[in-house]
């Protein structure tokens, strides 16, 4: 695995799983608003805006926490649909963004972008897979072999 590949799956271990718990609106209610977790959406706004992302300009990341162009538009859109939600959380506190008129919006784009992280992610993994296995005898082969 070259650096680059490295450092593109460092950066998605952090930013696929902020993505897939603005997705989930019943792990939200179970974590973020529990104070005795470590998780928050103060968190996740760090993950996706600050540390690994930058969801109101993410084409720079292209390539470094972003597989595709698809995941880049989305991006963009789930960033405007939480500063959205921002406006709409006067004292910044979880439970005004879950309570939020714009709230499902975000839960509902962040669904879709997870849904194409997850498959990239799958399909760069069986990828990996396929190159790896060049060469090898597969299990089918090896199984032959042993009767």
């Amino acid at each position: 695995m070259n650096e680059a590949s490295r450092r593109l799956a460092n950066f998605r271990v952090h930013v696929v799983p902020a993505i897939l718990a603005l997705a989930n609106p019943p792990w939200q209610q179970d974590v973020w608003l529990d104070p005795s977790t470590f998780e928050n959406l103060d968190h996740i706004f760090h993950t996706l805006f600050d540390d690994f992302c930058d969801a109101d300009e993410p084409e720079r990341y292209l390539g470094t926490s972003l597989r595709t162009e698809e995941e880049v538009a989305l991006m963009r859109e789930l960033g405007a649909a939480l500063n959205t939600a921002a406006d709409e959380a006067p004292n910044d506190t979880d439970t005004e963004y879950l309570q939020a008129a714009s709230w499902p919006e975000v839960v509902a784009v962040a669904g879709r972008l997870a849904q194409v992280m997850v498959g990239n992610d799958l399909g760069e993994f069986v990828a990996l897979h396929k190159s790896e296995a060049v060469g090898q005898p597969t299990d089918q082969a090896c199984s032959k072999e042993a009767h």
